[in-house]
């Protein structure tokens, strides 16, 4: 029998790529904005996520409140430990939220609120990107007080995990607004993804590799999982060639469809690293659950509140399919 155990922790890694694949490519619209120079262009692309982007904040606000109800420990253990990354992400997406209702009405201060745009975008992506460097890292204990210790500095591989988030959701952006967009802007995030597609496949690997060599928890590449390794290495390669295959024959639904594979992927590399430890290295999904009958409460809850925001995103994704230009208003 399936322990409820497991099975909000599946409903919680769902919620997560959810908001990684939803939320990520409108980062990545905001960290493309250094490529085009275009003051009308970029308005066509603000354009393309305008009606979407704070529904796809829900996803993040509910991953949180279902670990806190899930696995109360963990959350506590990890909130403390990612206090300030968090806390970059929140500023991050607060400065996002304020350039989106002042970036269409603003008219001389237009290029601060671009600005504030992609500084916010960046700002998230970085945070994200030290809670994914640090959680591979894993933590240490403290031999005196066993408290555990997450470094506060930022090493090499932090920095890594950053410019890969960076690459992975700016290819993202670009994809969907290869979906969005048109004649000469259209072309120009094809020739983008064409650049960034090698660079994210490295990054992808790379961390893959790493992550077990770093950690003492069962990775990818001892005798029992070597089969998902080969698995893995052997999707991701294909869903690569697809990737740029699309983007060589000019297919313009495709490369996002690959791109969404290869993040599922790389995603589900991650979390089967990481199994049984929700806290790297230190508490399973089984220590730090709440009690059975917490669990089968809240479950009611989610039944409900689940499909009601997948038929919502859904929806709202249908209603504002099609192309854009920067006629368009919302």
């Amino acid at each position: 029998m399936i322990s409820l155990a497991l099975v909000w922790l599946g409903l919680i890694a769902f919620i997560i790529i959810m908001y990684v694949i939803l939320d990520g490519f409108t980062l990545g619209v905001g960290l493309l904005f250094p490529w085009i120079k275009s003051s009308k262009d970029r308005d066509t692309m603000i354009v393309t996520v305008l009606p979407v982007w704070d529904g796809n904040e829900t996803w993040l606000v509910f991953a949180g409140a279902s670990l806190y109800a899930g696995f109360p420990e963990a959350f506590a253990v990890l909130m403390s430990a990612f206090y300030l990354p968090l806390m970059l992400l929140i500023v991050g997406l607060l400065l996002r939220g304020v350039s989106f209702e002042f970036i269409h009405k603003a008219t001389s201060s237009v290029h601060i609120w671009e600005k504030s745009f992609f500084a916010g975008s960046l700002m998230a992506v970085v945070a994200q990107g030290i809670v994914v460097g640090k959680y591979v890292q894993g933590f240490t204990v403290d031999p005196v007080t066993s408290q555990l210790i997450v470094h506060s500095g930022i090493n090499w591989f932090d920095l890594f995990c950053i410019v890969a988030l960076i690459m992975g959701y700016s290819l993202l952006g670009s994809a969907r607004l290869i979906k969005k967009t048109h004649g000469a802007l259209q072309e120009r995030f094809f020739i983008i993804s064409n650049k960034l597609q090698w660079l994210l496949l490295i990054a992808i690997l790379f961390v893959g590799i790493y992550s077990p060599i770093s950690s003492a928890m069962n990775g990818w590449f001892n005798l029992y999982n070597s089969p998902f390794m080969i698995m893995f290495i052997i999707v991701t390669l294909m869903l690569m060639g697809i990737h740029a295959f699309a983007i060589r024959q000019r297919v313009e639904n495709l490369p996002f469809m690959a791109l969404i594979g290869i993040f599922i992927m790389a995603y589900i590399g991650f979390a089967v690293s990481n199994l049984p430890y929700i806290v790297p290295r230190k508490l399973t999904f089984m220590q730090t659950k709440a009690d059975d009958g917490a669990l089968t409460l809240m479950l009611y809850a989610v039944a409900v509140l689940l499909p009601l925001l997948i038929f919502y995103t859904a929806y709202a994704y249908h209603i504002f399919g099609g192309k854009t230009d920067e006629k368009t208003r919302y």
